[in-house]
């Protein structure tokens, strides 16, 4: 029997907010006009989110950040079936964690760690 998963977010990972245009094509192509536009807006010359604090690994805007910074909302924006929202959370952390961590880091290694835990209470 597979092991059920379960996407979360890991604190010090922020894989996700490398923008860098040349990077994210099919990202950038999901997006409104005016998602598009604020997404270039953010990405800084280094292909970083301007929010994104490199010392603490984390985004200044977290609580603020738009509605395409949250990957739980990668599913609508992607029109991925509500039955396969989940695994395709997964698939695209694992993939912006080994672009930016490798695939063997700690990041990737915690990453799998947390998404074998069963969901927490709300």
């Amino acid at each position: 029997m597979a092991e059920a998963l379960h996407w979360r977010c890991i604190s010090g990972c922020g894989a996700c907010c490398r923008l860098d245009p040349g990077e994210r094509h099919e990202a950038i192509e999901a997006l409104s006009p005016e998602q598009r536009e604020l997404y270039l807006s953010m990405v800084g010359p280094d292909g970083w989110c301007i929010h994104f604090d490199t010392g603490s690994s984390s985004c200044r805007i977290y609580e603020q950040r738009p509605s395409f910074c949250r990957v739980d909302n990668l599913a609508t924006l992607f029109e991925v079936p509500a039955e396969q929202a989940n695994g395709f959370a997964i698939d695209c952390c694992r993939q912006q964690i080994r672009c930016e961590h490798g695939g063997r880091g700690m990041v990737m290694k915690r990453f799998e760690q947390a998404i074998r835990q069963p969901p927490s209470e709300a």
